[in-house]
């Protein structure tokens, strides 16, 4: 059970309190709800100096889809989310829109000139697809900052020490000698073979690092020569390679590079430095130590657990039992494009000038009341706003169009939508 946040009258930060207590709180009217996500409450009769706060860590695993969130306080995880990023999505609305322009350039059509080449880019540029993940994350940071008497912060700063995987002779064999190298690479081929067997595909089962080119076949410990496979499929390759196995795709595959790392790699320094520009104690850590802290606890892995076991702060033992995080989904803030294109390039229609209706915008999350038909019930959303007065929202897992007096606004649009912890049995939808 996630804790709720608890706000003085100055809407200073007090401690979080258990979800049964902010009903009381509520129910004797001595709070009010201040916020739905993360949910807070504001109290009218106790202030900060009359109360005793506590220190929170905030501690943050970034990932390149999903990021994990953790609030430590003490012994104990108290709030935990789990940001999906849209990087994936802005790069290919860019490679989109560039497409567009190129086209119909050289069908000499209106278009917009291109920008000269030799312009610079200020230190730190990100491109906007990493940049966003950073933003995501620092607007998570600042909000909980404001809801949450946060004094210090966790991030996870290399999620893979490539020089301790690649070359063993820089520093020589003590630099691979450490307690977590072992931990370093084999997460690394965790996420790169997927956690499947490199041979079979098999999944959930225990797996073993191997080496595509057996040591005695003169193959090296370097990580690109390693990979996955179940115990019978080991046992049963032997002293062959994996091209004389029968699996020549396995090299190939070795050799590709991570995506996904590359993008986590790229945005962690920039991330490290706004977290520092925060003025809070910042820490630092690898994935090796994430992994070998939930594994010492004995934590199921997920995007939240691996935050809540970031750097050498992560108390023994630590709770998390009963936590069910908060699901956030960036979503943006809509677009500029005034002007919808088909796949050619052509103009087919024009945005509607007019943004909001009935007081509602697309992005708010709205409870609708339908009282017949197909969809009839009670049902929670993100909304898209139609001029007609015939709201998009979705049930179950379609959409569906909801008159707008049905409609009841919860939230309003922030860029983000939320999927309500599993207790609470509602699920907040994201129309496309």
């Amino acid at each position: 059970m996630i804790s709720v946040c608890v706000l003085d009258p100055d809407r200073q930060p007090l401690d979080p309190c258990h979800p049964a207590r902010a009903r009381q709180l509520l129910d004797a009217g001595r709070a009010a709800v201040f916020r739905r996500f993360p949910f807070t409450i504001i109290l009218h009769d106790r202030t900060r100096a009359a109360s005793m706060v506590h220190a929170h860590r905030l501690k943050i695993d970034p990932g390149s889809k999903t990021s994990g969130l953790a609030i430590v306080q003490g012994p104990r995880v108290i709030w935990a989310a789990e940001l999906t990023h849209r990087g994936q999505r802005i790069k290919a609305a860019l490679e989109t829109r560039r497409a567009i322009r190129r086209g119909r350039r050289q069908r000499q059509m209106r278009y917009r000139q291109p920008r000269f080449l030799n312009r610079t880019r200020p230190v730190g540029w990100l491109p906007p697809s990493l940049q966003s993940r950073v933003c995501n994350l620092m607007t998570w940071v600042e909000r909980l900052a404001r809801l949450c008497p946060i004094t210090a912060l966790s991030q996870e700063l290399v999620r893979f020490d490539m020089q301790l995987m690649q070359h063993a002779e820089i520093s020589g064999v003590q630099y691979q000698q450490g307690e977590l190298a072992g931990y370093e690479v084999r997460e690394y081929l965790l996420e790169k073979w997927h956690r499947t067997c490199a041979y079979c595909g098999a999944t959930e089962v225990p797996l073993e690092v191997e080496h595509i080119v057996p040591k005695v076949r003169g193959g090296s410990n370097r990580v690109s020569n390693l990979a996955l496979a179940c115990v019978p499929c080991n046992q049963k390759k032997g002293a062959r390679s994996a091209a004389e196995f029968g699996f020549p795709q396995v090299q190939a595959q070795a050799r590709r590079p991570l995506h996904d790392a590359a993008a986590v790699n790229a945005t962690r320094w920039g991330l490290s430095q706004a977290l520092h520009a925060t003025g809070l104690p910042v820490e630092t850590g690898t994935g090796g130590r994430t992994k070998y802290n939930r594994t010492r606890l004995g934590i199921e892995k997920s995007h939240w657990a691996d935050a809540a076991c970031v750097g050498a702060s992560t108390p023994d033992p630590l709770r998390v039992a009963g936590i069910r995080p908060l699901g956030i989904r960036a979503m943006g803030h809509g677009t500029r494009q005034m002007c919808r294109v088909d796949a050619h390039g052509f103009p087919k229609t024009h945005r509607a000038r007019q943004k909001h209706y009935g007081g509602m915008q697309t992005g708010d999350i709205v409870q609708a009341v339908v009282p017949t038909g197909k969809y009839a019930g009670t049902w929670i959303s993100r909304v898209v706003v139609k001029a007609r007065g015939w709201f998009d929202l979705v049930i179950h897992g379609k959409k569906a169009s909801v008159h707008q007096r049905h409609c009841t606004r919860l939230w309003a649009a922030d860029g983000y939508t939320y999927a309500l912890p599993a207790v609470a049995g509602t699920a907040v939808s994201s129309p496309r």
